[in-house]
């Protein structure tokens, strides 16, 4: 279900994210959509202490009240844009509450989350019970 949500959220802040590009490629330079630089250390301190962790989870799973936000969050434009004028429960973070350094710093967080071990890998869901 909140995945879902997030899906329709990222369709109606402006279309589905491309995928990444390669750290090193050059690409991400020259695109105008990019994130601006954040610091992720700072940004767990900030997701963390504005309580975003309470809908969100501590690593941005998702939770009860929030949608999953990483890994692979959705573009920063569409991200900034939902975090300023929300359209559902989440209370409206404008730019007195949360500067654009510190929404910087919370992307650089969610985009540092790494993907889950696939299920494959781990060896208690691969062998059935006795």
């Amino acid at each position: 279900m909140g995945f879902m949500i997030l899906l329709m959220t990222a369709f109606a802040l402006g279309g589905a994210q491309a995928p990444k590009q390669a750290p090193n490629s050059g690409a991400a330079a020259g695109n105008a959509q990019a994130a601006p630089a954040g610091n992720a250390e700072n940004g767990k301190k900030i997701f963390t202490g504005y309580g975003c962790y309470e809908c969100h989870g501590y690593v941005a799973q998702g939770g009860g009240a929030g949608p999953r936000l990483a890994p692979r969050p959705i573009a920063f434009a569409a991200f900034s844009k939902y975090v300023r004028r929300p359209t559902a429960q989440m209370p409206p973070y404008t730019n007195k509450v949360v500067s654009d350094k510190e929404l910087a710093d919370i992307y650089a967080f969610l985009e540092s989350i790494p993907e889950p071990p696939p299920a494959r890998s781990i060896p208690q869901l691969n062998n059935p019970a006795q």
